[in-house]
């Protein structure tokens, strides 16, 4: 029952060209240190499927990503991810660009192991002219009417990050929203999830709210592994904010001829011990203010 793991054993277990999810929202609860762990790699050809920030746009950078199915790519104070920006536009990368829903309902066929959720999202937009791939579906009862048939999106993997777990696999999340975190767990083989804090399984039964922000069983988790401040340049609500100063540094190395490299070279290839120090270690992480809307 133990499924504790390093990241490097994590990444170890994937391989080239896999269909990987992300989980989080634009800027926020990000597996940020899985993904570093993966610019470390040999990893290459990926299809990456996400509700996209930093996280796909270092994978882009960096040349990991062959195809990336997304929603959007978006730092939310900085709507395009610079990276991904400049990937979409030179296309380096072949892309199934969906609206949110589509990407919500491609998951959630592939939760359910079917191959396909009609949908009324897509009729009448550019969705279905730039993906010819995407096909129409009549219905079988009396409205006689066409719906887009949203593929289920089904995942080699799933990349994760919570506030808590514990060895077996149990996850909390405890912010305000868990985005699509559940069904990109359950549309994949395999979960890989880091948490903030590693607990004692017995933590879990100290408080009924904490059983209620989980949102998955744990036999679909198949490894845990302890990343405090992995989120991070993301955030972690209630623990941390994202780190704006830090992105915005990001969005302006994007314009830089060696821009990616430098990146790379400071927070990257440095490992993630370093990587905290060079943040500013992480009791300035635990600091950053959460977001206000």
């Amino acid at each position: 029952m133990d499924k504790r793991m390093t990241a490097t054993d994590i990444v170890g277990q994937l391989r080239d060209g896999m269909t990987i999810g992300i989980g989080g929202w634009g800027p926020r609860r990000k597996p940020m240190a899985l993904v570093r762990e993966i610019l470390r790699s040999d990893l290459k050809d990926l299809t990456v499927v996400a509700y996209g920030g930093a996280d796909v746009g270092m994978l882009c950078a960096a040349g990991k990503v062959r195809k990336l199915v997304y929603a959007f790519v978006s730092l939310d104070f900085i709507p395009l991810e610079p990276y991904f920006r400049k990937a979409r536009q030179e296309g380096a990368v072949d892309v199934m660009e969906i609206d949110e829903g589509m990407l919500l309902l491609g998951l959630k066929a592939a939760a359910m192991n079917v191959p396909f959720i009609p949908t009324a999202v897509g009729l009448g937009t550019d969705v279905l002219r730039l993906n010819p791939e995407l096909k129409l579906v009549s219905s079988p009862y009396d409205d006689s009417r066409d719906w887009v048939a949203m593929p289920a999106l089904k995942l080699d993997a799933a990349l994760i990050h919570v506030d808590r777990a514990d060895a077996r696999g149990v996850c909390q999340i405890a912010g305000p929203d868990h985005y699509m975190d559940d069904l990109f767990v359950r549309a994949a083989e395999k979960a890989y999830v880091s948490c903030d804090e590693l607990v004692d399984s017995g933590w879990f039964h100290e408080d009924p709210m904490r059983a209620r922000q989980v949102f998955w069983e744990r036999n679909r988790t198949s490894a845990v592994v302890h990343l405090p401040g992995g989120a991070h340049p993301s955030s972690c609500a209630p623990l941390y904010g994202f780190d704006i100063a830090h992105f915005k540094a990001y969005n302006a190395s994007a314009a830089e001829s060696d821009g990616w490299q430098a990146y790379m070279e400071r927070y990257v290839n440095c490992g993630e011990a370093e990587y905290l120090a060079r943040v500013g270690g992480l009791n300035a992480i635990r600091q950053l203010p959460l977001p206000v809307f």
